[in-house]
């Protein structure tokens, strides 16, 4: 936000145990529903104009705030990205850090271009253990397989520290889910 939009007042909430549930329960449930719309209302009291959420796990939790608020601007944390993506080319890497995403965003773009997934193997093992450096080139070394797409677009927020890297390896646009998503709500917001 600092970066791209610094006229921006941004604020953070933070519900830290959402993920915990929701890999205790194996699914969302309706409750965790209730606190997306507990969250989102509590955002909406405070004066926002927007909500970025930053866990694409909870889509159908979103598109209920999204459906309550609208036309509040609630966004989903990829599909900012995604439509940039789309708009950038027909092949499209994916890297993600995450194994499992690699099965569920894939999904999310539409039929009309070709997702391509590519994990950067123990680059959040290295984030998660404090060594950014290792995390950096492993994901860059990783996004070399994806030098023949015509944009590479990074699956997790965590990932965007590595841009620059992974462009400077491949030679490709990167698209970061924090950065397009700015982008894509300081369009909405004008």
């Amino acid at each position: 936000m600092a970066r791209l939009w610094p006229e921006a007042e941004p604020f953070n909430l933070l519900d830290d145990s959402l993920s915990a549930d929701l890999a205790r329960d194996g699914a969302l449930t309706e409750a965790m529903t209730a606190r997306f719309h507990a969250l989102s209302r509590y955002a909406l009291g405070t004066g926002a104009r927007a909500i970025l959420f930053t866990c694409s796990a909870f889509g159908p939790c979103i598109e209920a705030v999204a459906a309550e608020l609208s036309p509040m601007p609630v966004l989903k944390p990829n599909e900012a990205m995604i439509e940039e993506a789309v708009a950038a080319g027909k092949r499209i890497g994916l890297l993600a850090s995450f194994a499992p995403t690699l099965s569920s965003m894939p999904p999310e773009f539409p039929d009309s271009v070709d997702v391509i997934p590519c994990l950067a193997e123990g680059a959040l093992a290295a984030l998660d253990a404090g060594d950014a450096a290792t995390h950096d080139r492993l994901a860059a070394e990783a996004a070399r397989e994806l030098a023949d797409c015509d944009v590479i677009a990074l699956a997790q927020f965590s990932l965007a520290r590595a841009a620059e890297a992974i462009a400077a390896a491949t030679g490709k646009p990167v698209l970061t889910t924090p950065d397009s998503a700015v982008r894509k709500l300081k369009s909405l917001l004008a």
